[in-house]
């Protein structure tokens, strides 16, 4: 199992911040590799990814949601084996540190050679910058869900 974690400011209050994020269906917006995701439930997601010419699927259940505090999710079917948590952490009115941690099984020669030469952690980097990018151009989330998980 391999780990990643990495961090950004953004320039929005964390309900903003935290709001966007529960807009799955709106990942592939800035999440490079992400084809499309599918809400299927509260808790459940259907994801299709294409990175390096790999095309995988996968669904991933939140098994923790606390408005403007917390997302955590793991893989329960498919191609992918990962869990995590995005955790969102209020710096001033107008700023939020949005934090996440991923652990993911890499399957394979190429993904575990991608793993020890950094891929996942600059992906991961990458589309941090593209979600600051893509809600601060915004000013205001697509959407919300405020339930508990």
């Amino acid at each position: 199992m391999s780990q990643v974690e990495e961090s950004i400011e953004v320039d929005v209050p964390v309900r903003t911040a935290y709001n966007q994020w529960t807009q799955f269906e709106s990942f592939p917006e800035f999440m490079d590799g992400v084809e499309r995701i599918e809400q299927r439930t509260d808790t459940l997601t259907h994801w299709v990814t294409k990175v390096g010419g790999v095309e995988r699927e996968f669904d991933a259940e939140i098994t923790e949601q606390i408005p403007d505090e917390r997302v955590a999710w793991t893989t329960v079917g498919g191609e992918a084996k990962q869990a995590g948590v995005v955790t969102f952490h209020r710096l001033r009115d107008t700023t939020t540190k949005v934090m996440l941690q991923m652990d993911f099984d890499p399957e394979g020669l190429a993904e575990t050679v991608g793993d020890k030469l950094g891929f996942v952690k600059r992906q991961v980097d990458g589309d941090l910058k593209r979600f600051k990018q893509f809600i601060e151009q915004r000013g205001l989330e697509t959407g919300s869900w405020r339930g508990e998980v």
